[in-house]
């Protein structure tokens, strides 16, 4: 009879002990959660900030007089288009007539070739 209580008695320790840990790690894990909690509310805190910021910078009534500020521009003037005959020369053909593109060979080789996810090369839909 002495063993069995002895055995209940260790038990309810066990259990005690067992029942404290679990109560400590989720102690231990609700004070992260609410340290977690407070960080998300200052990087928040710090986003809106930053978003107000960003407005005041952006705004389209500074950014005009910063522009007419820094930036030295004129209105364009008829006079500063170039008559077509200065114009340089165009570049020469190096392909002779007759002869297939061979970017646009390449560029057909490619496509005939390519075949997307799950859609089927288009012979294979005939």
């Amino acid at each position: 009879m002495r063993i069995i209580h002895l055995l209940v008695i260790a038990a309810l320790v066990f259990a005690a002990a067992y029942v404290y840990r679990i109560k400590m790690d989720s102690t231990l894990r609700t004070e992260r959660v609410l340290r977690l909690h407070a960080e998300i509310r200052e990087q928040r805190d710090a986003i809106a900030v930053l978003r107000s910021e960003w407005a005041k910078l952006d705004a389209p009534v500074r950014l005009q007089g910063l522009a007419e500020r820094h930036l030295p521009l004129k209105p364009i003037a008829a006079t500063q288009y170039d008559q077509l005959k200065n114009l340089p020369e165009r570049p020469p053909n190096f392909t002779r007539s007759g002869e297939p593109d061979p970017i646009g060979a390449m560029i057909e080789t490619i496509d005939s070739a390519a075949v997307t996810g799950s859609v089927p090369a288009p012979e294979a839909q005939q």
